[in-house]
């Protein structure tokens, strides 16, 4: 077991100078030309992987360009389009909805406010902050997906379960100058070595300062036995 820096501050900053170092180029992975893409994709995201939505918006957003395209097309032709992705019937409502709102209230427009975003259909604080850091570059919070909700615990960054607890209390930790960086860093850090279902402490670069490290270089979290 690895020993956290004595200060939740210290040990933030060491873990993103530290992921910083592993991972020079993390950025967003979720592929748009422009901030109603970014939405789409986003709200496509939920419990689907990236390079499944990637897949999939490559032709979407050729077949449909602007909010008007999607609020007039028929629920069952949109559905169709999506229905590779998890939950595809719920997105194709939300998207629908949410661009009928962006159409009639917005001037066709995705908003620049928290307020404004999480008042669309199948957008939380998450989907939010994401538009709001990468299509209109303002920074208002921490993205907590589910690996920043993991690793986050796991390297002793709170106690919290839920994500709006999690952003809350990250917040005053993380510099503010590096929310953004924070969230893609721990994302790729979760893929690449630290997942939900298995652990390869030996390669961890967070090793020496995580308190969940395991003995073991790779470990099956389900069974608590190397494999």
């Amino acid at each position: 077991m690895g020993e956290p820096l004595e200060l939740r501050e210290a040990q933030a900053r060491e873990v993103v100078d530290r992921l910083a170092e592993e991972y020079p180029d993390s950025t967003i992975s979720l592929h748009f030309s422009n901030r109603l893409e970014l939405l789409i994709a986003v709200i496509l995201s939920a419990q689907c992987t990236d390079e499944r939505v990637n897949a999939e918006t490559e032709h979407l957003f050729e077949k449909y360009d602007s909010a008007e395209d999607y609020a007039e097309v028929s629920q069952e032709e949109l559905a169709e389009d999506l229905n590779s992705i998890n939950f595809y019937n719920n997105k194709t409502s939300y998207i629908r909805e949410a661009c009928q709102i962006i159409v009639e209230e917005h001037d066709g427009e995705v908003p620049d406010t928290m307020e404004e975003l999480t008042e669309l259909p199948g957008v939380g604080r998450k989907t939010a902050n994401v538009v709001l850091q990468h299509g209109h570059d303002v920074v208002e919070g921490i993205v907590v997906d589910t690996h920043v909700q993991r690793l986050s615990q796991r390297l002793g960054l709170t106690e919290e379960s839920r994500p709006p607890a999690i952003e809350e209390d990250l917040m005053p930790v993380v510099p503010e100058d590096r929310w953004v960086q924070f969230t893609h860093l721990l994302i790729d850090h979760g893929r690449a070595v630290c997942s939900a279902q298995s652990v390869d402490c030996e390669a961890c670069v967070l090793a020496d300062i995580c308190p969940s490290e395991q003995g073991d270089s790779e470990v099956d979290l389900a069974s608590g036995e190397p494999w």
